[in-house]
């Protein structure tokens, strides 16, 4: 066994791998760079290499530093996480020429599936259903139109390297081509410095599911299940489970022996992962194989009882796989939910800034796979990912609820997450049926995300725990004579009496609506969390209170109140409505980046939801939309420019809307 290994890469997964290490007594090396100087994977580590700059291509992207620093602590193995180098070939072939061992596959492996057109011909030899498409890359948008007509359309335009969900683009008719397929060459090479595309079949009410496989250097693999991971936005894993509430067994044990078969073919060896796209009927076309550790790996480690890392590192070292096929029998049910440091209600922007406050949750079947801490900085350098959220149960109805309570109690301030938006997917009534597809975000929400207004019994507990939380503190400052009576206003506008009392023994009540709702739990501020039982049923809801002035959020649901004692009530009539953001004449940068183009120039028209601007931010294109009619009557910046938060870059001139 290694004695020591190092980690090349950083954040939730560099951490994850380090547990998996320190259990099988493997001493740790961490790099880093300087914008994650202090972070928890440097600081857990038992030694740290600094290897450059904040920027991926200064650091964590450079092979030779990487390696060196192996050398220089004395590491025998280097485990490349995901993303960066993780299905870089050459990286490998570095790692075994310097003497050390490449914890993953081999290079060979790693070439032919990182490459989706050379992989989808090795899959169509070796009997795996791949999806109807071309043959190679693309020329140009003639030879993908003549393509595309031939397969039918909606098509995919898919970048022939890398993963992660850039570089990829559905085009629906022959007219979106072209900006289709220009989008996703430019995504590729920025993201992977190969701009090759390729075209293939768009299949309809898809599925996105996956298949784990194991490979030792003996010849021994086996697959653990599959993942259903159809939950995405912009091709982006959003929320995962296994298993898949959709695949029979039969289907399950025809794609894992394609599986099988595919990994044989190039002489796999360690964790790999299959991906499919499954239709209605069950039918099912390769899609690509992961040659790493994918992202949502903990869900197949919860329900079939394997730490995919540690039989990673095993054998990388020459073990023998001990489990058999016979023996991978799913047990419960496991749901991921990826924390994303984004603004659902503003387009699922990327957010950035410290994490002033961050509070994992904890429990039976809870798991936080995370590589912050509060205090810490969200970069516009990296993905961002704060976290992933696992919750494991006897069945897929008790995982979910198990997830949803862990989401309410995750507490995350100083830059926007998608939170609320993860528990919004969860009380979908389709989400639960099971009837989804990776069209379900645009399906399901439009696209966007607002939180929403609580009502009936939800809002009147809202409200009775806003009222005792601003009474309480009032009272605590006049305790001769506590207000009884209030009146709350909420973001809308809407007004409620309320009417607070407490009794010797400390029990807090509040009436609503006429009814009497029983508060056990801390309601005495400072809270940001109450976990408690209002009218005895538990609940967790994030508090956010500043004088008379209270937001409460559970579930998918955000209800802000401005309370007063009754006999104030007029001064409500003075409190200002929340501010509704940026003006619709003006366009500005909503999160810092490069600005890459200018869609429109001075005197364009432009129409409500016409593309105006795209800025690339945390490795991905963002466009952004004009939200009214009228004429661009100036531009403040050109393309190549990097922006701020806020930084204006477009005037437009309203047209006469009447």
């Amino acid at each position: 066994m290694f004695s020591k290994i190092l980690i090349a890469n950083r954040g939730e997964i560099a951490c994850r791998i380090m547990r998996t290490a320190k259990s099988m007594g493997i001493a740790t090396v961490a790099v880093y760079s300087d914008a994650d100087a202090g972070t928890p994977h440097m600081m857990m580590a038992d030694e740290a290499v600094n290897i450059g700059g904040a920027a991926s291509a200064d650091s964590y992207l450079r092979a030779e530093r990487i390696i060196r620093a192996a050398q220089d602590t004395g590491a025998e193995a280097i485990h490349p996480g995901f993303g960066f180098l993780s299905e870089n070939a050459d990286f490998v072939e570095a790692v075994e020429a310097a003497g050390l061992v490449f914890i993953g596959p081999g290079a060979h492996a790693i070439q032919v599936m990182g490459d989706k057109i050379e992989s989808k011909a090795l899959a169509s030899s070796v009997g795996v259903s791949t999806v109807p498409g071309t043959n190679g890359a693309v020329r140009d948008v003639d030879e993908a139109l003549v393509a595309a007509n031939s397969i039918g359309f909606p098509v995919m335009v898919k970048a022939s390297a890398g993963g992660g969900g850039k570089g990829m683009r559905v085009v629906e008719t022959p007219e979106a081509l072209a900006d289709g397929m220009r989008a996703a060459m430019t995504e590729a090479q920025n993201a992977f410095g190969d701009s090759r595309v390729f075209v293939e079949k768009f299949v309809v009410q898809p599925r996105h599911i996956e298949i784990q496989i194991l490979a030792d250097q003996h010849g021994n693999i086996i697959f653990l299940g599959e993942r259903e991971c159809s939950i995405q936005r912009r091709h982006q894993k959003v929320i995962e489970e296994a298993p898949s509430i959709f695949i029979s067994p039969e289907t399950r044990a025809a794609m894992g022996a394609q599986a099988v078969e595919l990994a044989r073919a190039v002489n796999y060896r360690s964790a790999g992962t299959v991906e499919f796209i499954v239709g209605a009927d069950q039918d099912f076309y390769f899609l690509e194989m992961n040659t790493r550790l994918q992202v949502e790996h903990p869900v197949t480690e919860m329900v079939y009882g394997l730490d995919l890392v540690e039989w990673m590192i095993r054998i990388a070292v020459g073990e023998t796989l001990a489990v058999k096929q016979t023996d991978l029998v799913p047990r419960g049910w496991a749901v991921e939910a990826r924390l994303y440091a984004e603004d659902p209600e503003r387009g699922f922007l990327p957010s950035i800034g410290q994490l002033t406050r961050y509070r994992e949750p904890v429990g039976d079947g809870v798991r936080v796979d995370s590589g912050v801490a509060e205090g810490d900085a969200i970069s516009m350098f990296y993905d961002p990912m704060i976290s992933k959220l696992i919750a494991v149960a006897p069945t897929r109805a008790e995982a979910i609820a198990r997830l949803h309570l862990a989401l309410d109690h995750y507490e995350i301030d100083g830059v926007a997450s998608n939170r609320q938006f993860l528990s919004a997917v969860l009380e979908n009534d389709a989400f639960k049926a099971g009837t989804i597809t990776t069209g379900f975000i645009d399906t399901e929400f439009n696209g966007g995300f607002m939180a929403a207004m609580p009502e009936g019994k939800k809002r009147a507990q809202l409200l009775a725990l806003g009222t005792a939380i601003v009474a309480g503190q009032m009272a605590e400052r006049s305790h001769a004579n506590p207000d009884r009576d209030f009146v709350a206003i909420d973001q809308v506008g809407n007004r409620a009496e309320t009417s607070w009392q407490q009794d010797s023994n400390g029990q807090v009540s509040v009436v609503v609506d006429g009814r009497k709702q029983n508060i056990f739990g801390r309601v005495i501020a400072p809270i940001s969390l109450f976990d408690g039982t209002i009218n005895e049923v538990p609940l967790a809801i994030q508090v956010r209170h500043s004088g008379h002035h209270v937001s409460l959020s559970i579930g998918s649901a955000r209800l802000s109140l401005s309370i007063l004692p009754k006999r104030f009530a007029t001064m409500l009539d003075y409190m200002p409505v929340a501010s509704s953001g940026t003006g619709a004449d003006e366009i500005c940068a909503p999160m810092p980046g490069q600005l890459t183009r200018l869609l429109v120039a001075v005197g364009d028209d432009v129409l409500p939801g016409q593309d105006v601007v795209i800025i690339e931010a945390m490795k991905m294109e963002n466009v952004l939309k004009s939200e009214a009619k009228g004429y661009v009557s100036k531009v403040h910046v050109a393309e190549g420019d990097n922006l701020n938060v806020d930084d204006l870059i477009l005037s437009i001139d309203l047209a006469d809307q009447s």
